[in-house]
């Protein structure tokens, strides 16, 4: 099964920063931030499977995560180099702890 990945290159910032936009979505990101691949599964964010199925498929969509199928398993890694070396310093703005704002 091949999934649809766009090159990063190609994926206007604005849908990066959409995609970031979603507490769920954000939530994956810094789930993923430390690296390495998890089982789509794995993530339990209150959310239904359908609904964690849609914000996985945004993301990646968005070029933020890579997806790679095994079986009847997909597992999932996020982008950082790629971002990195695009957008310099996103990930790092998007993931830091927002202490003290209301």
């Amino acid at each position: 099964m091949e999934l649809h990945e766009p090159e990063l290159r190609e994926v206007p910032v604005t849908a990066v920063l959409a995609a970031l936009a979603d507490d769920v979505r954000l939530q994956i990101v810094r789930a993923l931030a430390p690296g390495g691949e998890h089982a789509c599964g794995s993530f339990e964010f209150g959310v239904s499977k359908a609904t964690r199925s849609h914000h996985l498929k945004v993301l990646r969509e968005a070029g933020l995560t890579r997806t790679r199928v095994a079986g009847t398993t997909r597992y999932v890694r996020l982008r950082r180099e790629e971002l990195d070396r695009l957008y310099p310093g996103l990930l790092d703005a998007v993931l830091a702890e927002r202490g003290g704002v209301a």
